[in-house]
């Protein structure tokens, strides 16, 4: 019998999926689209949140709180909807999604900051972008003070910004700041090191995470 699944009602959880065998899950915008509203759907369904989040080009981090529901019936809509799209659309047949799913309860405020950071910098250590402002499909772009990108329903600041002082500005501002001073990979990777490896699934993807990411 497999390990039973932790889910927290209360708790923030990683939550975290790739393709079948490493291929790509979004080929296109309209791919990455369909999958955040299928996250604002959940929310509307389920009444989910997420304080941050970023769709990679063949895997997915998301940061998530589900109060009422299974995580598991959470992402079993998600998952299962969106392969039958991406199905479809590129007349793919077999499994999309390599398991299915990932997750991890996030335990204190301070690794809620550390996984908002693992999962903004994704795309730097990938080297697709320089910079994690530079990526499209995360959440960090809300955190940035000029408001430019009004985030959806799903998303909240509160667990992020409730830990630094000041208004709504001077939060996000702190934030960046404290989030670039670990600019390197090493340092993003102390949430992956400190909680990931407890999990024998995520001891692999843990020991394939230079390949991956």
């Amino acid at each position: 019998m497999g390990k039973r699944r932790v889910w927290i009602p209360l708790n923030y959880h990683h939550v975290s999926n790739r393709g079948n065998r490493r291929e790509a899950i979004f080929q296109s915008a309209a791919d990455y689209i369909y999958f955040l509203n299928l996250i604002e759907n959940a929310h509307e369904k389920f009444s989910i949140k997420l304080c941050s989040y970023c769709l990679m080009t063949n895997h997915y981090h998301l940061q998530l709180l589900s109060t009422d529901t299974p995580i598991s019936k959470v992402m079993f809509y998600i998952n299962k909807k969106y392969a039958n799209y991406y199905n479809r659309k590129y007349k793919y047949t077999g499994h999309l999604f390599e398991k299915p799913f990932f997750s991890r309860p996030v335990y204190d405020d301070y690794d809620i900051l550390a996984l908002s950071r693992y999962i903004h910098l994704n795309p730097v250590k990938a080297t697709m972008v320089h910079l994690p402002e530079e990526y499209r499909w995360s959440s960090y772009s809300y955190f940035l003070s000029s408001e430019a990108a009004q985030p959806p329903s799903f998303f909240t600041f509160d667990p992020i910004l409730s830990q630094f002082s000041g208004n709504t500005q001077d939060k996000k501002k702190k934030y960046l700041k404290w989030m670039m001073k670990a600019h390197s990979y090493e340092e993003s990777m102390d949430y992956l090191e400190k909680f990931v490896m407890m999990d024998t699934d995520m001891k692999q993807l843990a020991a394939e995470k230079k390949s991956d990411y």
